[in-house]
């Protein structure tokens, strides 16, 4: 279930939530970590935006989510939190951000489609 802590600029939700938002058309997801893993495996839609390319990439971002809500994701959940907190930073503050829990790992246990 989808949990926002005050000092957090984002919320935190489930791949299982992250899933249903991407279904309905409500978000899209940006992949955050290193080019190489992104190969590897990523969530079905995802983009790549490196973790700390998000600062320099605010305009990318917005342009991609044309209004729609923005899902982190990393490997495991911990970048990701990052940036969504640098997203904040530079100016995607208006932007609903969210932080997918479990990242990447959680994503592919739950069978959920991966590639492009």
């Amino acid at each position: 279930m989808a949990t926002k802590d005050p000092r957090e600029p984002f919320t935190r939700i489930s791949v299982q939530e992250a899933k249903e938002k991407l279904d309905r058309g409500e978000a899209v997801m940006i992949d955050v970590r290193e080019p190489h893993e992104y190969v590897e495996v990523h969530a079905k839609g995802a983009r790549l935006i490196p973790v700390n390319t998000v600062i320099n990439e605010v305009k990318q971002i917005r342009e991609f989510a044309n209004g729609k809500e923005v899902l982190f994701i990393c490997r495991s959940g911990q970048r990701s939190a990052l940036a969504a907190e640098f997203a904040t930073a530079a100016g995607l503050d208006d932007l609903p951000l969210y932080n997918v829990e479990g990242g990447t790992l959680a994503w592919v246990e739950a069978g959920y489609p991966t590639g492009d």
